[in-house]
Parts: structure tokens; C-alpha cells; sequence
């Protein structure tokens, strides 16, 4: 039995089953779908506290994480845990199926027509693959953390199609769901790239080293050698964690910008460099930069260990391996 890397790149079995290759695109893009819509259902309760949490909510921004946990549900009902996770389902989907296929993309890209390859071409293909779904998706970001940021009896926003029609009249338009694309796309290349490159290390080192102890024959070839399911998920939320340590301050950098004028100091928030010196200047290190690294580390890790599980288990029933 070989390892996936291998089996997949193998003439002979691409020779014996063309049939697989028939909608690959298709197939590609619904696996990455599923396993983003699967990762972000799993931590959306999290996802809304660590809005409120990072923007300082005037009503939460006393509170720690397991505070505001308890007390959102108490104050908007428990489905005030999952506001703004419509509009996360909508944007969550193109998004996990846009990186999950241009990660493939673009690590046969490196591998082939430039030449890189070893562990450094997960490095650039994450970090490509992540910044290329940002830029597809960033305005159904900007109004999921819109709608999260709102507390109940005071919504500026109605739902989905109104954050939109608000945004763009009252906003500049077009820019107005582009505000906090830079540090996003600053912060997703290490983050994106970082937690492939973890992922995609583990697997093929456990493989490699350990195959009778951490893997198992791939249900849909039996030749192909993939990580067991509960390893898959150790793997999945190591590289999470260590990529959120990575990058967590550009995403609290851009997560406020993305607020824009929902905020009181929006008008403090309007570029990268002065949006991280302001939140430095005026909260700090632990309670501005990082303010709620603590709950990413709760959500990221299942996270993304149900997001490249979910993705692993759909190469199979898909056929994509």
C-alpha cells in the first residue's frame, strides 16, 4: 500500500480509471464546499463571540469568553448564538470550495511548471489558495460580521439583502464590502498557508513513518494510503492552532475595519498600520491585539480539524483521490 501522495500522482492509475476525471472541477469545488459549511456549523456560536469580543461590543466588552457565552443566549435567546451564521452559510461554502480546490491548483502549479516542491510548496499553496477565496467572498464576509456584531433591539440591519443595499448606498458603494480586504489578505496568506503546510507535513509524516499505526486503505481505492479519522482531526486542529498564534492579530486588525461605521471609532480604523497601532495604543497587547485568542484557540482547532476531515472524507466519496 502507498501513501496518497504517491497513488494520486501515479500514470497507471490515472490510465485505468479516466472516468475519474469526468466533472473533477465539479467534484473539487462541492468536497470544499461541504468540508467549509461542515467546519464553520460545528464553531458558529464561537465565531459570534469572537466578533463582539474583538470589536468591544458595548454590551460584551466587560465580559471574558465564557462570560459572554452565557450571556448572549440570556440576553437574545440561545439563537442569538448563531446571528450573522445565515450569511456565514453563504459565503462559508464558495469559500471552503474555492481554497480547498485552488490549494490542489496551485501545489500541482508549484510542483509542475516552477519546480518547488517538498514541504515549502504547501507553504505557498495555502497561502495563495486562501488569499485567492478571500478576495471571490470577502463582501458576504464583511455582512456575516455585521449581522454578528448586532445585539438585539438595536439592528441597523434587517438581514442579508438589506446589510447589502445599506452598505452600498450609504457606504461608497462597491468599496464599502471591500474595507479590511488588505490585512485580511495580509493575514491569510500565514494563516492559510501555514495551516495546510501543518496539516499536509503531519499527514505525510505519518504516512510515511507510522502507515500500519495512523493509517488505513482509502474507501474509494484501497491502494491509497489515508490518515484514520481520529487522527485526521489531531492533525487538523494542530495546524489550526498553530496558524491562528500565527496571524490572530491581523484578523482582530481587519475584523474592525470590516465593522466600519457600526463602530463608534470607526474613523480610527480606516488603514492596517493605524487600525493595529490604535487597538495597541489604546487596549493593549492581551486585551486589544489579542483580545479573544482564547476562544480562537476553542473554535479554530475543531475548526479545522472538521474542515480537513470532512474535506479527506469527500476526496473518497467523491472519487478525488
Amino acid at each position: 500500500m502507498t501513501s496518497e501522495a504517491v497513488v494520486s500522482t501515479s500514470p497507471a492509475i490515472s490510465s485505468s480509471k479516466p472516468a475519474k476525471s469526468d466533472y473533477y472541477f465539479l467534484r473539487s469545488f462541492v468536497a470544499g464546499g461541504v468540508a467549509g459549511c461542515c467546519a464553520k456549523s460545528t464553531i458558529a456560536p464561537l465565531d459570534r463571540i469572537k466578533i463582539l469580543l474583538q470589536a468591544q461590543n458595548p454590551h460584551y466588552k466587560h465580559l471574558g469568553v465564557f462570560a459572554t457565552l452565557k450571556a448572549v443566549p440570556q440576553k437574545e435567546g440561545f439563537l442569538g448564538l448563531y446571528k450573522g451564521n445565515g450569511a456565514m452559510m453563504v459565503r462559508i461554502f464558495p469559500y471552503g470550495a474555492i481554497q480547498f480546490m485552488a490549494f490542489d491548483k496551485y501545489k500541482k502549479l508549484l510542483r509542475k511548471q516552477i519546480g518547488i516542491s517538498g514541504h515549502i510548496h504547501r507553504l505557498l499553496a495555502g497561502s495563495m489558495a486562501g488569499m485567492t477565496a478571500v478576495i471571490f467572498t470577502y463582501p458576504l464576509d464583511v455582512i456575516r460580521a455585521r449581522l454578528a456584531f448586532q445585539v438585539t433591539g438595536e439592528h441597523r440591519y434587517t438581514g442579508i439583502a438589506n446589510a447589502f443595499h445599506t452598505i452600498y448606498l450609504k457606504e461608497g458603494g462597491v468599496s464599502g464590502f471591500y474595507r479590511g480586504l488588505i490585512p485580511t489578505l495580509i493575514g491569510m496568506a500565514p494563516y492559510a498557508g501555514f495551516s495546510f503546510f501543518t496539516f499536509g507535513t503531519l499527514k505525510s509524516l505519518g504516512l510515511k513513518h507510522f502507515p500500519e499505526m495512523l493509517g488505513r486503505p482509502s474507501s474509494d481505492n484501497p491502494d491509497v494510503c489515508v490518515l484514520k479519522t481520529h487522527v485526521n482531526l489531531l492533525c487538523g486542529g494542530i495546524a489550526g492552532a498553530i496558524a491562528q498564534a500565527i496571524s490572530y492579530p491581523l484578523d482582530v486588525a481587519r475584523r474592525r475595519m470590516q465593522l466600519g461605521s457600526i463602530l463608534p471609532d470607526s474613523e480610527k480604523c480606516v488603514s492596517l498600520s493605524k487600525t493595529l497601532a490604535y487597538v495597541y495604543n489604546t487596549y493593549g497587547i492581551k486585551k486589544g491585539l489579542y483580545r479573544g485568542l482564547s476562544l480562537n484557540f476553542i473554535r479554530c482547532i475543531p475548526s479545522q480539524a472538521v474542515a480537513f476531515t470532512t474535506y479527506e472524507f469527500m476526496k473518497q466519496t467523491l472519487h478525488l483521490n
